[in-house]
């Protein structure tokens, strides 16, 4: 008879600990779209827009549905769709895969540094000087910040204006991630962010955001949203109904005034880890240099992961794979995505071996420690 396993202390995630933290002044702004009675692409989404826009740096911010949307509406505004393919990695979710095929552009996937997981830009140079047979002419990259760990975007920025390609920022996992001095999403013609409920800013639900300094494609991204109108009922272009509603917008105009203290919070949390991991034989994570890590996730990598989450689960610690299957590997892409020349094999070994640890700002310093006891106490 299987035993009953051990009470979860400490959950991987927990989106409605953000909404506990702030729930006055979320349950206040909700209550004041419901009173309005407007309820979509009104002043709440204005005024996240602009919130977001002056927050993030850049120009101009458009609301929309969700984070895919975001992206496949970057490349309709950039005009990218059949005859062209776009570059991005297997090691993501597999959201940025599908929003390049919804627009009805070829993705090829390109193998990642082993270290950071994103882009390996030696890889991306070699597709474009031998692409793949059969592949359409890449017009855009898309390199994902993943875990909330920069991409090397100077450099895949600089391969890609030699071969005349556009870049576009997958910031779903890097809201308020530095290269320097300068934050993701301020480098590509334009950047997409999921705010996603378990996202650095998550919304009540689902919700996308997308930035831009280029005031053109801004208004077509603004027009394609909503069924391409630039006057009510006349679509002018071939659009979509993508809309972040007013009570997200809302509420989320809320939680963006404590994103960077809750930043500064995983900041502390990873500083934890990291030093209760201290020589054992668990590594922390990799920091690419000059770069800032705003820890979506902590993950670590694993000779013996099962071994590894046993070990925290006896200990009622919760832990997550992002992402257990690579996207060439899924049923719905294997065998008709292709690959660069190293065939994703970087990607097929993090597959295997990455864990995520608990990782939200509203951890309580005892369930760090838990977390920070169990690591200690792990000897492979």
């Amino acid at each position: 008879m299987n035993a009953t396993p051990p009470p979860v202390i400490v959950p991987q995630a927990d989106p409605g600990a953000a909404y506990r933290a702030q729930k006055e002044a979320i349950d206040a702004a909700i209550a004041r779209v419901l009173a309005s009675g407007w309820y979509i692409l009104g002043r709440e989404c204005q005024a996240f827009e602009a919130a977001f826009a002056a927050w993030q740096g850049a120009r101009h911010a458009i609301g929309v549905a969700n984070g895919t949307d975001a992206l496949a509406l970057i490349l309709r505004g950039l005009g990218l769709g059949p005859g062209a393919a776009v570059a991005t990695v297997s090691h993501t979710a597999v959201a940025t895969v599908a929003a390049i095929e919804m627009v009805g552009a070829t993705p090829v996937l390109i193998d990642i540094d082993p270290d950071t997981y994103t882009m390996d830009p030696a890889e991306l140079d070699a597709v474009f000087d031998a692409p793949p047979p059969g592949l359409p002419p890449i017009r855009a990259v898309i390199p994902v910040h993943l875990y909330g760990q920069p991409a090397p975007v100077e450099e895949i920025i600089a391969i890609a204006a030699r071969a005349g390609a556009v870049v576009i920022e997958d910031c779903s996992q890097s809201h308020g991630a530095m290269v320097g001095e300068r934050k993701c999403g301020r480098f590509g013609i334009a950047a997409a962010f999921s705010l996603y409920p378990t996202k650095n800013l998550g919304a009540l639900g689902d919700g996308g955001v997308l930035t831009t300094d280029d005031a053109a494609l801004a208004q077509r991204i603004a027009a394609l949203r909503q069924y391409g109108w630039r006057e009510r009922y006349v679509s002018d272009l071939a659009g979509v109904n993508s809309r972040l509603d007013e009570v997200q917008a809302a509420a989320l105009t809320v939680k963006l005034g404590a994103l960077d203290a809750a930043t500064a919070r995983r900041q502390a949390i990873a500083a934890a880890y990291d030093a209760a991991l201290g020589d054992g034989p668990l590594a922390p994570p990799a920091r690419r240099p000059g770069t800032t890590h705003v820890f979506h996730q902590y993950v670590l990598r694993c000779g013996d992961r099962a071994s590894v989450q046993a070990h925290l689960r006896g200990r009622g610690i919760a832990t997550n794979i992002h992402y257990p299957v690579p996207i060439h590997r899924q049923p719905a892409y294997r065998g008709r995505v292709l690959l660069g020349p190293a065939g994703c094999a970087e990607t097929d070994r993090a597959a295997g071996a990455v864990l995520s640890l608990p990782m939200f700002p509203e951890l309580t310093d005892a369930q760090v420690e838990t977390v920070c006891a169990a690591l200690r106490a792990f000897r492979g």
